[in-house]
C-alpha cells in the first residue's frame, strides 16, 4: 500500500499505486470536468498530487493542454519572475565500478580513457571557471571506492572553495555523487555542500535493475532511499530527477512526484530542485538502443506539469538540451540552467569542446557570455545568487519564505547584484550594455522602497570595486 511517510522505497514508490494511477489517468483523458478542476486547483499554487498530474499528462484535448501550459507560464512568472540561476558541472573523475547500460562511464567500457583530477588540476579547472564568471558548481564523479573515495570528494570541495582568482570565487558547491550512508552525508554537509543531487534514473524497479545489472548502484532500494539518508545527515537541500528516455515517461513522472510527496510527508520539505535530463548520445551509447526517447512536445508538457505539481521547487535543465528547447522550457518552469559547460574530466582547461572522457554530448555549446547575452535578449535576468545557502535559508526555512511569497525580496535584488558583478568583471561590451539596461529597469520595479534604495547603494559599491553583497 502506498505510504508516503514510509522509510522503505517499495512503499513510498508503490508499483501497484503507479499502475493504478496510470489506468485512472488513461480512463479520464477526455474527462473535461475533472481536468478543468485539476487546472483550477493548480492555479491556487498549492501543487498537485501524482494522480492529478498523470491526468494532465494523458489529456487528449488540445485546448485544455494549452490551458495548463499557459498556467505553467503564469505560475513560473508569478513565483520566479524572470530570474534564471546559472551554474556549471565540474567532472572530477570518470572511474566507475557500476554497470549502467546508458552511461559511457560504466565499468565494462574499455574504449573510454579513464581520468581523475589531482587537487592541482581541480584548482586549474576552478580558475578557468572563475575566469568565465561562474559562482556555483555541481561536482560530478563516478562511483569507485578506490579512485573516488569520500575523502577525495571532500578534499576536492575544500580545494574548490579555497581557489580564488581576481574577483572570482565559487560560493556554492552542489554535489552529484553516488548514494552513500548517513555518516558520509553528514561529512558532506559539514564540508559545506549546497544541494545533494542524485537522479533515480527510473522508478520502475524491474527496468532499473535491468539498466543497472552490476555494481553498488544495482541496489534499487538503497539508491531510492538515498535522499532520506541525506536529509538525516543534515543535507537540507536535495535534488532529484529521472533520466527521461530510459523507460516509459508516464511511469517515471508519477514515480518522481511520489518521491517528492514522500520527502514532504516525512521531513516536512520536498526536494529543493527537480532536474529533467533526457538521454543523449555518448561514447559507447546509441539512442537506437532506447526506444522510449522522449519527443520535444512531451518533454515540454512534462516540464509544465512538474511546475504545476511542485510550484515552489526549482527546476533544472542542462546543456543536454539545445538552445531552441531550452528557450521553450524556460518559460514553462525551468529556473536553473548550466552554461558554458564541459562534461569531460578536465574539460575546462583544454581547447577541445569535446573529448573522449565526456559523459554525454553537449547540445548547447555556447560560451557563458553568449548564454547570458541570450537570456538578456529574451528578457530573462541571469543570476549567480548563492545568498540563501550562505545565509542559512535552506530546507524548510527556504520553503517557508517561498510559500509565504517573501523570497522574492531576497532573490530579485541578489540576482541584480550578482549580474552586476558579472558585468563588471567578465562580460563582453555587448552583454554589459544589455545587462546594465536590465538592471536599471528591474531596480525601478522593486516594490519595496527600502530594498530598492539598499540595492541601488550596493550596485554602486560593486561598480566601485566591492564584491559579495547579499540580502
Amino acid at each position: 500500500m502506498y505510504d508516503p511517510k514510509s522509510a522503505h522505497a517499495e512503499e513510498f514508490i508503490d508499483d501497484a499505486e503507479i499502475r493504478e494511477t496510470l489506468d485512472y489517468a488513461a480512463s479520464n483523458r477526455g474527462n473535461r470536468a475533472l481536468i478543468e478542476e485539476i487546472i483550477n486547483k493548480a492555479a491556487q499554487c498549492h501543487g498537485l498530487t501524482h494522480r492529478e498530474a498523470a491526468v494532465l499528462l494523458e489529456c487528449d484535448q488540445p485546448d485544455l493542454v494549452e490551458q495548463y501550459m499557459q498556467l505553467a507560464r503564469e505560475l513560473k512568472q508569478r513565483l520566479y519572475g524572470n530570474r534564471i540561476v546559472l551554474f556549471a558541472p565540474l567532472y572530477l573523475s570518470n572511474y566507475c565500478v557500476n554497470g549502467c547500460v546508458y552511461c559511457p562511464y560504466h565499468g565494462k567500457n574499455h574504449t573510454i580513457p579513464r581520468k581523475k583530477l589531482t587537487q592541482d588540476e581541480i584548482r586549474q579547472e576552478v580558475i578557468a571557471l572563475e575566469k568565465m564568471g561562474h559562482k556555483r558548481l555541481a561536482v560530478e564523479a563516478g562511483e569507485h571506492p578506490v579512485y573516488n573515495p569520500l575523502d577525495y570528494i571532500i578534499d576536492s570541495i575544500k580545494t574548490i572553495y579555497d581557489t580564488r582568482v581576481g574577483n572570482g570565487a565559487i560560493r556554492r558547491v552542489n554535489v552529484n555523487i553516488a548514494a552513500t550512508d548517513v555518516d558520509s552525508y553528514r561529512r558532506l554537509h559539514e564540508a559545506g555542500i549546497g544541494t545533494y543531487i542524485l537522479f533515480q534514473e527510473t522508478y520502475n524497479k524491474a527496468n532499473y535493475e535491468a539498466l543497472h545489472p552490476t555494481g553498488p548502484k544495482s541496489n534499487y532500494c538503497y539508491h531510492t532511499e538515498a535522499m532520506d539518508r541525506a536529509m538525516q545527515g543534515g543535507c537540507d537541500d536535495v535534488g532529484i530527477g529521472v533520466l527521461y528516455g530510459l523507460t516509459t515517461y508516464r511511469y517515471d513522472l508519477v514515480g518522481l512526484l511520489m518521491h517528492a510527496e514522500h520527502l514532504e510527508a516525512r521531513f516536512g520539505v520536498g526536494p529543493h530542485t527537480i532536474s529533467v535530463p533526457r538521454i543523449c548520445p555518448a561514447d559507447d551509447i546509441s539512442l537506437d538502443d532506447f526506444p522510449d526517447v522522449l519527443p520535444d512536445e512531451i518533454f515540454c508538457r512534462i516540464v509544465a506539469i512538474i511546475r504545476l505539481s511542485a510550484p515552489y521547487t526549482g527546476m533544472i535543465v542542462s546543456t543536454r538540451e539545445s538552445k531552441r528547447v531550452r528557450e521553450r522550457v524556460l518559460e514553462l518552469g525551468i529556473s536553473q540552467i548550466s552554461g558554458g559547460s564541459r562534461t569531460s574530466v578536465g574539460g575546462y582547461t583544454t581547447e577541445e569542446r569535446h573529448d573522449e572522457t565526456a559523459q554525454f554530448d553537449v547540445s548547447d555549446q555556447r560560451t557563458l557570455d553568449e548564454v547570458i547575452g541570450w537570456l538578456l535578449d529574451i528578457d530573462m535576468m541571469p543570476s549567480f545568487c548563492t545568498a540563501c545557502y550562505r545565509e542559512g535559508r535552506t530546507g524548510d526555512r527556504f520553503m517557508t519564505l517561498v510559500k509565504a511569497g517573501k523570497i522574492s525580496h531576497c532573490c530579485t535584488p541578489n540576482a541584480m547584484l550578482t549580474l552586476k558583478e558579472y558585468l563588471e568583471d567578465y562580460a563582453s561590451p555587448a552583454t554589459r550594455q544589455k545587462g546594465e539596461a536590465m538592471i536599471a529597469r528591474e531596480l525601478q520595479l522593486l516594490p519595496n522602497e527600502r530594498i530598492r534604495d539598499l540595492a541601488a547603494r550596493r550596485l554602486n559599491d560593486i561598480a566601485n570595486g566591492q564584491r559579495d553583497f547579499r540580502f
